[in-house]
């Protein structure tokens, strides 16, 4: 039993290594990792029905949530038409935790937005954003056994969880497996709290806690705790329906931003330029086929992309170091990847650390399939077969 004690403190200490190594590379965004464009969105209004959430003088969570929920997936759909925009819930009605971690699975989400308001002292007050993984403060381990609270609403009361424990060494082994999305999750939620900072709401920051709902996700995944409710000042700010828009519009700002890194144009098109308005790959004169000469039929194979660029860039250019490197066109722009790792995600994202740490910050992964680029989370689930 000692032994197995000992066992179980050596396995968290190396995973805890590991998270810590991945997090000092710096969060660098995956410019493209669901390929092409975000073409599913699932928005997440926390609570809902039986479940008011936490509350104010008069306000409830629940019904914060879901107006600035609606108001955030009508931007997308103005905005990208072309944007599947899937909600867990449109009324006011109870959905369970686990079913809400599912809508977004079923859906093969490329984003997971789970919206909630906070609560403490009255004196509390500003956003914060969180990802999957360990609390720092006991003051983030209660926001997250407050939403994973709700539960014991549930008609079994909760039961279906009894077996489902989320110790340290289990979140950090699912922050692990999922560590392809975790770059981005973090890019998301860097953005969205600068855009709530620039609409004068006060920063707290981007933080990790043990959130159940994204824990079961498989995709990048956020929480925003938009304000606290037992703040009057902030319970005014949140129930406000003017106020609600302008939170509504800060966090499509940074979705646009977010999503125009995905693909690859910031910088390079105008923010509001839909990607269909974009030229195709066919359209480029002599394209360059994605697929090389080694790769083999019905594989999937992981690549390093680190370079984006309007102009073609000679593959033996000295800013590529030496290495092998891949190019192929998408959208008019070229595109080029390095290293060559067959049904092995886990080599690829190690490829990734290393070229971060030899200077190309942007690096990320991304697959290919029969010469086509194909969808990070399904290239995973593939490669996993």
């Amino acid at each position: 039993m000692m032994e197995n004690r000992k066992h179980s403190r050596r396995l968290l200490v190396f995973l805890t290594l590991i998270t810590i190594f991945t997090a000092q590379l710096g969060f660098a965004q995956d410019d493209e990792a669901s390929f092409a464009s975000l073409k599913t969105v699932v928005i997440d209004a926390g609570h809902g029905g039986k479940d008011p959430g936490c509350h104010g003088g008069h306000a409830q969570e629940k019904h914060v949530c879901l107006s600035m929920a609606l108001m955030l997936g009508e931007q997308i759909k103005k905005n990208y038409p072309h944007i599947n925009v899937v909600y867990t819930r449109e009324t006011d009605v109870f959905v369970e935790l686990d079913e809400r971690a599912k809508i977004a699975n079923r859906n093969d989400a490329d984003l997971f937005i789970c919206i909630h308001a906070n609560a403490a002292s009255p004196a509390a007050y500003g956003t914060e954003t969180y990802v999957l993984g360990l609390h720092r403060t006991e003051s983030q381990q209660a926001v997250a056994a407050r939403e994973n609270a709700t539960i014991h609403l549930e008609d079994d009361g909760g039961k279906k969880y009894e077996d489902f424990q989320m110790t340290p060494d289990a979140i950090i082994a699912r922050q692990i497996q999922l560590s392809v999305f975790l770059d981005q999750s973090i890019s998301f939620a860097d953005k969205l709290q600068l855009e709530f900072k620039n609409l004068g709401r006060y920063d707290r920051g981007v933080k990790q806690a043990g959130f159940l709902v994204l824990y079961k996700t498989t995709m990048p995944s956020v929480l925003i705790e938009t304000g606290f409710l037992t703040n009057p000042k902030e319970e005014k700010f949140l129930s406000d329906s003017t106020t609600q828009r302008q939170m509504a519009n800060a966090m499509f700002t940074a979705f646009k931003k977010y999503k125009n890194e995905l693909e690859g144009v910031e910088g390079q098109v105008d923010a509001n330029i839909e990607v269909e308005d974009m030229p195709k790959a066919e359209e480029v004169e002599n394209p360059i086929p994605i697929v090389s000469p080694d790769d083999k039929k019905d594989v999937v194979v992981f690549r390093v992309q680190v370079e984006t660029a309007t102009e073609p860039i000679s593959l033996t250019d000295k800013k590529f170091k030496g290495y092998t490197v891949y190019e192929y066109i998408h959208g008019g722009l070229y595109k080029y990847t390095m290293g060559n790792f067959e049904n092995d995600v886990e080599g690829a994202t190690e490829f990734q650390r290393k070229l971060r740490e030899q200077g190309y910050s942007h690096a990320f992964v991304v697959a290919f399939l029969n010469g086509e680029r194909i969808n990070l989370q399904k290239a995973v689930n593939l490669a996993e077969k």
